[in-house]
């Protein structure tokens, strides 16, 4: 897996191959395609370039795949006992890039995507479950015996008899 660390508006992020990353607005329209100007470091594997600051002769290029909002941060602003309460609200506003080709110019590779965690889990075991299917399913367990229930308690309770008070009458 190819990645490298790329500087977008004084932010470093992580750029891989195949996959988006969000930075800060950028002044591009969607669809558009560009090339970072400063990539900090750039990795393959075992091997690992690192820049003094920048790497030279590496490119990272990407495409703009839509503008977003970021969540919405809330401050309140509170002074006790003078009955001042201002709300106020922002959203960030970023750009979503996918990451198209990370390496010399020129250079020729077949970009693999990387698979999500679930979409792994679930083609390994797709994979696991095939061969399980091949083989005949094998005999059911028979059930243990059921424990006998242990006796009710309401007997005990018809037994009590039912309290008397005595009443103190005072005159």
């Amino acid at each position: 897996m190819r990645f490298a660390i790329v500087e977008s508006g004084g932010k470093q992020y992580r750029a891989v191959e195949g996959s988006t990353i969000d930075v800060d607005r950028l002044a591009h329209e969607v669809g558009k395609k560009f090339d970072f100007d400063r990539v900090m470091l750039m990795a393959d594997g075992d091997t690992v370039m690192i820049g003094t600051p920048i790497v030279d002769g590496i490119k990272v290029s990407a495409t703009v795949a839509s503008h977003i909002k970021g969540p919405k941060v809330v401050s309140f602003k509170y002074r006790p006992k003078k009955h001042i309460r201002v709300k106020g609200g922002h959203r960030h506003q970023y750009t979503r890039l996918m990451i198209d080709f990370i390496g010399k110019p020129g250079e020729e590779r077949k970009v693999e995507k990387p698979v999500a965690k679930k979409e792994a889990k679930v083609e390994a075991a797709a994979v696991e479950a095939a061969p399980k299917a091949e083989k005949q399913p094998k005999a059911k367990k028979e059930a243990a015996p059921k424990k006998a229930a242990a006796p009710k308690k309401t007997e005990k309770a018809a037994e009590k008899k039912p309290s008397t008070t005595k009443k103190s009458t005072k005159k």
